[in-house]
Parts: C-alpha cells; structure tokens; sequence
C-alpha cells in the first residue's frame, strides 16, 4: 500500500510519468502519431547507437514503456484515468491499486445520474432545497434561521 509520505511528496507535473510528454504528443494523439513520434525518439535513444550511455538506455526503456500503453487501448484508458484523476501517486502506483484508488473516488464524484425520483416528479420537490447542497441546493444545517413549529403542550 502506499504510504502517506510517498503521496504527499509525489510531483504529478514531473515529466518521467507523462508518456504523452515522453512521446511528445498529447492526449488527442492517434496510435499512428503516437508510433511515429517513437520511431523518431527510439532511433535517436536506442541503446546499439549510445553503447554504454546508461542515460539513454533509460530514455530508450521510458519509450518502449510509453508506447506500449498509449497504443493499447486498455491500457491507454487506464491511464488516461490516472492521468485526470488528480491522485498524486505514480503510473505504477496507481496500478498496483487501482481497485482502492477506483471505489475511494466513486464518492468524490458527484453523481446526479440515477436519483430514485426525478426532480419535478411524483414526490419530489421541485425547488432548489431539493437538490443536495454540494450540487448548489439549499443547506439547511448552514442556515440557522429555520425555525421548527413548537411542540403542542400537553394539558393533564
């Protein structure tokens, strides 16, 4: 599991896990763009023409990885995902446990999509403190003025 230090020291802007910067291409790219941006790039890194460059072997190794995940289209979608999720962890992080990243996020998006009774319905309310206050209803907790009836004295 990641640990809270890794997280909060993780730079998200480093270019070493942006394989569309790697490549340099963005996410709009087509496979075939993307291909030949590593063609370019891999003949210039690959290891038989810098025998003993251990900087660009890495460059090379960083290429082959970034190709082989933007021109797969599963892969691609997975880390595009990581890429906009704004979680400061690392590619490999990320998939290693992407399940535990995936569920915890589910509750950070608001999801308005299938609400059991649609707004204006049977039911349902149609002003604004209908909606959830995190959708930009009406919070009642933050508002102190709603005044509840009193309760009915009892006589004996």
């Amino acid at each position: 599991m990641t640990s809270v230090s890794e997280i909060l020291s993780y730079d998200k802007s480093a270019a070493q896990d942006d394989y569309y910067e790697v490549l340099g291409c963005d996410q709009t790219s087509t496979v075939e763009q993307i291909s030949a941006e590593f063609k370019v790039r891999a003949l210039k890194y690959h290891p038989d023409k810098n025998s003993g460059d251990k900087k660009a072997e890495e460059t090379f190794q960083k290429l082959n990885e970034a190709k082989e995940t933007l021109c797969d289209p599963e892969k691609r979608a997975t880390y595009d995902k990581w890429k906009n999720s704004g979680v400061a962890v690392s590619y490999k992080t990320w998939l290693s446990n992407k399940e535990h990243f995936q569920q915890s996020m589910h509750w950070a998006q608001m999801n308005t999509k299938d609400r059991m009774l649609p707004e204006g319905g049977e039911g349902a309310s149609s002003s604004m403190a209908s909606r959830r206050a995190s959708e930009g209803g009406v919070n009642l907790g933050a508002n102190k003025t709603h005044v509840y009836p009193k309760a009915r004295e009892v006589k004996h």
